[in-house]
């Protein structure tokens, strides 16, 4: 079944729109901050959609995104056990804050490093980045150098793939979109 095929076509379109880059820096912004979804899914499409901004919008990604981890920062160091620990707890992120925390005490700075250029979500660790009162200027070029080496590598991979890319993503969007199905399922009934 092909379902997944114009909902690509539907974001290669949309990325062309004038007021994509906007939404861009929203997404990546909240992406840093409380938002699931990570701002590559829009990224990607980007890249495809106008090869000439690739730079660009890695740039965008990179600032919205390091812009939303200092919110995130700031709201861990002031305003953690009044609204965040409970939001933490109500949305199940309990258990990963948990291991957070103990990833900070094992490898302190390079853990925002990882969190910034891995799938790992980066929001829970600017929130206890600042929670735990970790220096700043340490916490910021991690994140900096961490999200900036992802977006921009997504960014060149698109970039540098080209036509050819475009042309094996459109092939294999339906069997790559119910892999990431599959995988979400499977991943909800193994961490239930």
């Amino acid at each position: 079944m092909k379902i997944f095929t114009p909902l690509y076509d539907w974001t290669i379109k949309w990325a062309k729109h004038k007021l994509a880059p906007v939404m861009l820096a929203i997404l990546t912004f909240a992406e840093s901050v409380f938002f699931p979804i990570p701002p590559d899914v829009l990224l990607a499409p980007m890249v495809l959609a106008n090869r000439k901004k690739a730079w660009f919008y890695a740039s965008l990604t990179t600032i919205s995104s390091v812009i939303g981890g200092v919110v995130g920062y700031y709201l861990g160091f002031l305003m953690f056990e009044p609204w965040i620990q409970p939001l933490i707890t109500e949305f199940g992120y309990q258990e990963r804050f948990n291991t957070a925390i103990a990833w900070f005490e094992h490898w302190g700075v390079w853990v925002v490093f990882l969190a910034g250029f891995s799938p790992i979500p980066y929001k829970l660790f600017t929130v206890s980045a600042g929670f735990l009162q970790m220096l700043f200027l340490p916490f910021l070029l991690a994140s900096a150098i961490g999200r900036g080496l992802r977006f921009f590598l997504v960014a060149g991979v698109i970039y540098y793939g080209g036509e050819t890319m475009e042309q094996k993503i459109r092939q294999w969007v339906d069997v790559l979109g119910w892999l990431v199905v599959i995988l979400i399922i499977i991943a909800y009934f193994v961490m239930r």
